[in-house]
């Protein structure tokens, strides 16, 4: 730790701020919203953006990548339960929020200074269907066993995934935090998506999952799935029937394009 950082952390203690730590006991950095032309970004630097919306539309799924860890509903279409691991500026949150009217959605995130600006980015308050938990993502897993239909893993700070997101023990801890008939989504944006994903095999065999490739991004989104059905996909037209129409409208073109990477993984 710096010398600089060192003082801050003298100084907050002092005045009887807790110092935000992760669970190694690294000290967590202070976000802050950047405004610009049409859009509001999360960013942690200046030179690296970690959520982005529309400022206009804070329910879209404005990045390529949130839409495809969507692609969790082609194996559990309708899910009475969600979890999200990292809160981020909550895209996902919004649009499960508003287009999954009969959802409970669950969002943990370690850090305060994240859940301190969801104003700003349109996040609902908690309320009867929406609890945002400020906690470690891998604790927060392992105390829920058998308890989502859906999770949806996408927890970042301003070096890549924690830690704490990476070992075959929360990987474990994802498939026994699943729902007997549940899927979950991982975005991978790291060096080490391979090893990641094969840690993923790990725990729920490679029968049950797939990791699909973004063309316009350098992310990578890893699905499993907990049914032992030979045949759990229940393909877009399943997928997309039990949503709106806006929300059809969004996830219909990434609904086919993972559906077409499970067919040839399926294929001989």
């Amino acid at each position: 730790m710096s010398v600089w950082r060192r003082w801050l952390d003298a100084l907050l203690s002092r005045l009887g701020r807790p110092v935000p730590r992760d669970a190694s006991g690294r000290r967590l950095r202070k976000p802050f919203v950047h405004r610009y032309g049409r859009y509001t970004s999360l960013q942690f630097t200046r030179r690296q953006t970690q959520s982005r919306m529309l400022s206009a539309a804070p329910d879209l799924l404005l990045i390529d990548y949130t839409r495809t860890m969507m692609g969790a509903l082609l194996w559990q279409p309708r899910p009475r339960t969600i979890g999200l691991v990292g809160l981020g500026g909550g895209s996902q949150v919004k649009f499960c929020h508003r287009h999954l009217p009969q959802v409970r959605i669950e969002v943990v995130e370690n850090n305060p200074h994240v859940i301190a600006l969801r104003r700003e980015f349109g996040i609902p308050d908690d309320d009867a269907r929406l609890q945002v938990v400020l906690d470690d993502g891998a604790r927060f897993l392992r105390e829920r066993p058998g308890r989502f239909d859906l999770l949806l893993v996408d927890g970042y700070d301003e070096t890549g995934i924690p830690p704490a997101l990476s070992t075959q023990q929360f990987y474990d801890d994802c498939r026994d935090a699943l729902a007997p008939n549940g899927a979950v989504a991982v975005n991978l944006f790291c060096a080490d998506a391979e090893r990641h994903f094969e840690r993923l095999r790990r725990a729920f065999g490679a029968d049950r999952t797939l990791m699909v490739g973004e063309a316009k991004m350098s992310n990578r989104v890893a699905f499993a799935w907990a049914r032992e059905s030979a045949a759990p996909f229940v393909g877009p037209q399943g997928a997309l029937e039990p949503l709106p129409s806006e929300a059809r409208r969004q996830l219909a073109p990434v609904f086919e394009r993972v559906a077409q990477a499970a067919g040839a993984r399926r294929s001989p």
